[in-house]
């Protein structure tokens, strides 16, 4: 029996007033210091974020509004 390890689904985000890597930087910490373990990947032509983390929407979108980003699900 193969021990399958259980996937974390990837969350979406669209966020507004992204514009450069200094942008990628702070919505990648503001999340990480949620959750040190968490993977953020940044889409800054997109305005979008993904991040794959235990943490509930809600405490990513804080997270993210809390550095000054406008955010919604997507």
């Amino acid at each position: 029996m193969e021990n399958l390890k259980e996937v974390t689904p990837m969350q979406v985000f669209n966020v507004q007033g992204m514009t450069c890597g200094h942008c990628v930087k702070a919505v990648t910490r503001a999340v990480q210091e949620q959750d040190a373990a968490a993977k953020v990947e940044v889409d800054l032509a997109a305005r979008q974020v993904r991040v794959q983390s235990e943490l509930a929407q809600e405490r990513i979108l804080t997270a993210i509004r809390d550095e000054g980003y406008q955010v919604e699900a997507a």
